[in-house]
C-alpha cells in the first residue's frame, strides 16, 4: 500500500464542496479541513506508486474549486494498529 498526503488549496467559499468531491474519489480514503497555508489534506492510499498519477493529477487536481496541491508520499507507518490490514480491506488483490 501507498500512501500520499496531498496538501490542497481552494477557493475558499468552495472548501465544502470542494472537501465533498475530492472524498468521493477513488483510492481517497480521508479529506481532513484544516487551518494555515492549505485548507484541506487528502490521504490517497493506492497498491502501486504509478496508480498516484490516475488519482492525484488525473483526477484530484482537476476537481473544480482547487487552486493548488502539494503531494508527499508516506514511507513509514507509526501506529499502534494494522493499518496495512485496515486499508487493503475492499481491494481487490492485484494480479
Amino acid at each position: 500500500m501507498v500512501t500520499a498526503i496531498v496538501f490542497v488549496k481552494t477557493d475558499v467559499a468552495r472548501i465544502h464542496e470542494v472537501a465533498e468531491a475530492v472524498a468521493a474519489l477513488d483510492s481517497v480514503s480521508e479529506v481532513y479541513s484544516v487551518t494555515g497555508e492549505y485548507d484541506l489534506i487528502a490521504m490517497v492510499r493506492v497498491r502501486r506508486h504509478e496508480e498516484l498519477n490516475d488519482v492525484i493529477p488525473g483526477r484530484l487536481n482537476k476537481v473544480p474549486g482547487i487552486l493548488d496541491t502539494e503531494t508527499h508520499i508516506a514511507f513509514r507507518t507509526y501506529s499502534q494498529h494494522d493499518l496495512e490490514a485496515a486499508f487493503s480491506l475492499g481491494l481487490p488483490d492485484s494480479d
